[in-house]
This record gives C-alpha cells, sequence and structure tokens, in this order.
C-alpha cells in the first residue's frame, strides 16, 4: 500500500491543540510516557512469546539516541512492534470513552495539573508534542518481516502519514524533532535525571546513546557510547527497611502516572498457601475519571518478574480500584490467560489476603492517624460504599470505616457508625440519617426539624447513594437504620409518643375541611395529605410512604435504570397544622369554600414541599407567577 495522508479523529485534534498550544510546567513527563509504551511493548512481546516463540525478545532494551546536529530525540525499543493496522487504530484515534471529559478538564486545567491528566488517561504519546513539532515513527511487528515495517509521521498539525517501510529488527523507533527552545532534552545529564526520577524501576535497561567524547555528533558520524540509565531492581523484591521513603514515592509514580504522594505504603510478602509479594499505594488524590465503570484498575500482576497484565481486576474487588502498585505471585502459571485469571484460585487467595490488609490499614488510619484518613474517604469515601452494598463477606468492616456528617456535628467533622450509637439515647430504638442531592439540601431538610427539637441525632447524607447503601444494609450490630423521610415518625418516651398521636388526631380534626381540599387538589401528585409530626417551623415537606423509597432514592434507582419505567412513586404531602399559612387557608375556607385562592395555596405548597426535597418544579414559570401575585397581594 503506497504513502497515505488522514485525518486524526475529532478528539485527537483537540487533544493535539491543547498540548501543542498549553503551557505545561513539566514537559519533561513525554519522556516517561514513552518509555513506558517502550517497556509495555517489550513486556507484551515476552508474554505472547509464551505461546508463540517466533515472537521472544532477545537483550530487551529501551535506547535513547542523542542527535545535536539534526536537534533530535529517538527513544526505541525491540518490543513486539505495530503492523499498520494497528499503528491507525493506536496512535490515529482514542479509544476511551472518557476523552471527551479528559479534554474538558485539560481546557480547564493548570499549569500544575496538566502533565497528571495526559498519564491519567492512557495518551501518553501525544505528549511527546509538547517538545517536538514533527514526530515520526517507524515501527515492525515482532511476527513481520523486513519489508512490514511501517512509518508513521505528523506535525502535529491535524493530519498525519503512514507508509511502507523497512526495518531490520522488530520493535519501535519514535524520534522527536525537538522544538525551538528544548535543546534541554539533548543534554546528558538532563536525560539521566528524568530517567532516574521517573522510569529507574523499569525492568528493562534503558540506555542511553550519546556520541563519544570528542567525537563528531550526528547519527552515525562517529562511535557511540551507551550508559544503562536505570537500576531495574525490583522493589517489591526487596526488604521494606532496604526502601527508602524516597525510592517508594518514585516507584509509586512510574506505576501510578501520577505527581502526588502515596498517602500510604502496603509492602508485605506472603507465604502459605499463596505465595506473592506486593507494593501497594494509597493515592493522596483519586485519578481522573476513578468513578467511571470502564475505569482501570491501577495493580500490575507479574508472575516471577514478568509481567502479565497492568489491569487485573481479579486481584482487587472494584471498591479498591483506588490502589496503585505491583503484585508478583510466584505460583500462578507464566502462560496463565484471562480465562485462567477469572477462575483461579490462588489469584483468589491473594485477593482475600490484599482486601484484608487494606482494610486493616484503613482501620489503623481511622483510629490513629484520623487527619490521613479524612484525606482518604474525602476522596475515596464513595468507593468504600460501593464496597458495603457488594461485598457482604467484609461489610461489617467497611460499616466501621464510614463516615457521615450529622446533626451534632455544627463543625462540620464527621462521625462514624459506633460513635453515633454511643451517643444514642435510652429510648432511642434506630438510627436516623436524612439522605440528599447535597450535604446542604440534607442539613436543611424540613423532616430534621422535630428531631433537631428533640435533641434527637441524625446523620446527612451528601449524596442519594447513601440511602441505597443504609437500605441495602438494613442496620448495624442491633440497631436498624431508618430514614427520617420516611413512613411515621416514632420519637420519645412511649407517653411521648402518645400524647404527639393525640396531638395529631386533634389537629387532624379540626384541619378536616382543608386537609380533604389539599388532597383533591393534589391527588394527582400525592397519595395522601396528613397533619406531621416532623414539622416545627416548616409549613410542609414531602415523605415517602413506609415501603416505599425516599424521593432521592427513587430519582437516584430510576438514573440507575435507563429505559426503565419513568414514574416514581407518589410522595406524601405533610403539614403543619400550627403554621400561619394553614391557619390562614383554614379562614379562607371558612369565609368562602370556593375560593380561588385556596386552589393556588395547594399548588404553591405543593411546589415549595417539592423545591425543598430537591424535585424539579414541572412549571416553574407557573410557580413563579403564583409567589408574584401572593406578594404582590400581601404588599396591597
Amino acid at each position: 500500500m503506497s504513502r497515505e495522508t488522514k485525518p486524526f479523529q475529532t478528539e485527537v485534534k483537540q487533544l493535539l491543540d491543547l498540548v501543542i498550544h498549553s503551557l505545561y510546567s513539566r514537559k519533561e513527563i513525554f519522556l516517561r510516557e514513552l518509555i513506558s509504551n517502550a517497556s509495555d511493548a517489550i513486556d507484551r512481546a515476552r508474554f505472547e512469546a509464551l505461546t508463540d516463540p517466533r515472537l521472544a525478545v532477545e537483550s530487551p532494551r529501551i535506547r535513547l539516541a542523542v542527535d545535536r546536529a539534526a536537534r533530535t530525540l529517538t527513544i526505541g525499543d525491540n518490543g513486539i512492534g505495530m503492523t499498520r493496522e494497528e499503528v491507525e487504530r493506536n496512535i490515529g484515534t482514542i479509544a476511551n470513552s472518557g476523552t471527551r471529559a479528559f479534554l474538558e478538564t485539560l481546557k480547564h486545567a493548570g499549569k500544575q495539573q496538566g502533565p497528571e491528566f495526559i498519564g491519567q488517561f492512557g495518551v501518553g504519546f501525544y505528549s511527546a508534542f509538547m517538545v517536538a513539532d514533527k514526530v515520526t515513527m517507524l515501527t515492525r511487528r515482532a511476527d513481520g518481516d523486513a519489508a512490514s515495517a511501517v512509518l508513521w509521521t505528523s506535525t502535529g498539525d491535524g493530519a498525519y502519514t503512514i507508509e511502507e517501510a523497512a526495518r531490520e529488527t522488530a520493535g519501535t523507533d519514535v524520534v522527536l524533532h525537538l522544538r525551538e527552545g528544548q535543546d534541554e532534552f539533548l543534554d546528558e545529564h538532563r536525560l539521566r535525571h528524568i530517567v532516574k526520577t521517573y522510569s529507574d524501576y523499569v525492568a528493562h535497561p534503558i540506555v542511553l546513546a550519546m556520541p563519544a567524547a570528542g567525537k563528531a555528533d550526528g547519527a552515525g558520524a562517529g562511535p557511540v557510547e551507551e550508559q544503562t540509565l536505570n537500576s531495574m531492581k525490583s522493589i517489591w523484591r526487596k526488604n521494606k527497611s532496604e526502601v527508602t521513603p524516597t525510592e517508594y514515592e518514585d516507584f509509586y509514580r512510574h506505576v501510578s502516572h501520577a505527581f502526588d504522594k502515596p498517602l500510604r505504603v502496603l509492602h508485605f510478602a506472603a507465604e502459605g498457601a499463596a505465595e506473592f509479594r506486593a507494593v501497594l499505594f494509597i493515592p493522596e488524590q483519586p485519578p481522573q475519571g476513578l468513578l467511571q465503570p470502564e475505569h482501570r484498575g491501577g495493580v500490575q500482576l507479574y508472575v516471577r518478574n514478568v509481567m502479565i497484565t497492568d489491569d487485573c481486576r481479579e486481584l482487587v474487588p472494584l471498591y479498591l480500584r483506588f490502589l496503585r502498585g505491583v503484585v508478583d505471585a510466584s505460583d500462578l502459571p507464566l502462560n496463565v490467560s484471562r480465562e485462567m485469571l477469572q477462575d483461579n484460585a490462588i489469584l483468589r487467595r491473594i485477593r482475600a489476603s490484599i482486601v484484608g490488609r487494606v482494610l486493616k490499614l484503613l482501620g489503623e488510619m481511622k483510629t490513629k492517624e484520623n487527619a490521613d484518613y479524612q484525606k482518604f474517604y474525602t476522596a475515596f469515601g464513595r468507593l468504600l460504599k460501593e464496597g458495603v452494598y457488594h461485598d457482604a463477606e467484609h461489610r461489617a468492616k467497611l460499616l466501621d470505616l464510614l463516615q457521615f456528617a450529622s446533626t451534632r456535628q455544627d463543625d462540620g467533622t464527621l462521625t462514624d457508625l459506633k460513635s453515633y450509637v454511643g451517643r444514642m439515647t435510652a429510648d432511642q430504638k434506630a438510627i436516623y440519617y436524612m439522605a440528599a442531592d447535597s450535604l446542604a439540601m440534607a442539613a436543611h431538610a424540613p423532616c430534621l426539624e422535630t428531631f433537631r427539637a428533640r435533641g434527637c441525632e441524625v446523620l446527612l447524607g451528601a449524596d442519594p447513594v447513601d440511602g441505597l447503601v443504609l437500605e441495602e444494609v438494613g442496620k448495624y450490630g442491633d440497631k436498624p437504620f431508618e430514614a427520617v423521610d420516611r413512613g411515621e415518625v416514632e420519637l420519645g418516651t412511649p407517653e411521648e409518643r402518645q400524647a404527639s398521636a393525640d396531638k395529631r388526631d386533634t389537629q387532624s380534626r379540626d384541619a378536616r375541611d382543608v386537609l380533604a381540599l389539599l388532597r383533591e387538589r393534589l391527588k394527582d401528585e400525592v397519595q395522601d395529605v396528613r397533619v406531621s409530626l416532623r414539622l416545627t417551623e416548616s409549613a410542609c415537606c414531602l415523605v415517602a410512604d413506609e415501603t416505599a423509597p425516599s424521593a432521592s432514592l427513587a430519582r437516584l434507582m430510576q438514573s440507575m435504570r435507563p429505559g426503565g419505567p419513568s414514574a416514581l412513586p407518589k410522595p406524601i404531602l405533610e403539614v403543619n397544622a400550627d403554621h400561619a399559612v394553614l391557619r390562614r387557608m383554614q379562614a379562607i375556607y371558612e369565609a368562602r369554600h370556593d375560593d380561588p385562592r385556596l386552589a393556588e395555596y395547594a399548588e404553591l405548597l405543593y411546589g415549595q414541599a417539592q423545591l425543598m426535597d430537591g424535585a424539579p418544579l414541572k412549571n416553574p414559570a407557573r410557580f413563579a407567577g403564583l409567589v408574584s401575585r401572593l406578594m404582590a397581594d400581601a404588599g396591597g
């Protein structure tokens, strides 16, 4: 096939424009990304050679070659290489559903953040254009012949050329023609420092090819000296006492493609039923797209120092996908397949050991180093809630790790379930909670009024998923969870509960005409209207029936079932019989049963309750008009 010029995918064009025209404080990130790509290519060749000896790699290495005269830096490897189709698929497009979100984030990122996003989204190849105004790539698939190589070229202007070429050996060379002002990346000491900082633990030699001292510069112009730049030491095979904090940080940055520091390091060797070594990191900050279902895992699986996969989802449950690091197993076969990974008893034992150790570490952080635990929980708490919902085996430990705001904590500090239970009054039978679409909505929900008046603490869920989790769990120890915006309210001693019920019966009889009017006017919106035991200040609120999910939970469940039934269960409208609005409606009704203002008051009450519940109004303009009319009448 002859030489062709093709346009980049639209998202790639946008990405290249951002990369080329944005200013970054850490441009050296490109070298880490290209070295990582080269290392992956060698790993893939070694792994596939286990079943296809033709792909075997002799003396694997990554080679950096400098040509000062041509102002080029070449990153080469003798790995798996690519066919023409693979080049077009891997370089011309971005097969990542999170690309659009990445581009939006990158547009608004500061100089310090941009490079981190590059690595997190697997688009590291394009980082070459931060320092190069032209990039060429010569690649040959390991099972191809010398004439099957492919030459790819682009200046980052929205298109690339691709053509047939020749390459004597398998692998890939990426040649960067450096922009003006980027000569630092032709300097031996600068390159040595970058490799030592970001890639020292790459398992293959990274060699630097430079013209011999006193000899001519330029490719092929004289003798070349090669120096190995990285240590290639498998940090997980060292004892913890032999590894410095700086080495842990460097290795974390290598495996995570991030610039933050690890919040915690878990380094251990396990023996017995499953022998393995692991170095695992809890990051300080969540990687971009962590909550997306398709987010790649961050724990690499090795077998006796050979990488098997960099996304082994069988190693850790999804709710621990924030972990980064390496697990090296001794008992797995080197030619283990994806199917074998999914149904391997050894891997299940490794997984159980990792989960136990991570949950123990988090428990110790929470008890002994709470400030760090709060950082962790802010970043990854929602994933723990996923674990509570899905992992029944470890549910008790995970519940102890959860944190909530509450009506008792006015300073914004969080509490755990054990502390809440310890503060419960003698006559309190349940753990009360209010879950809403935000913390502000939960904290100001009218349903909390009587709880506050009685000094009864309520947990505040800042996310609708809190309600889903607590609903699924049902109880903590022997204490049931009870949503304050659902069913009936029973607080206080038996005598106090009876007194409240008697008062409501009296109020319901006195307001029966207004209640009947509200039921008739709102029959299409609510299943009932009743006098409330929850309200002490507000005029009204919406609550769910005892057997129905709360409004925020119902909306969440609906969003999780796209294309399913759209109708939400009808709520119950509760009204405060002591409120001036209800007394005003009663007076209007007694003066004239068919006064049109009663219908408008009913509509306003329901709209007000919807707003406080976080539900959208069907007709905001109509509601605003009624409010304006009410304000005008009041002014008269």
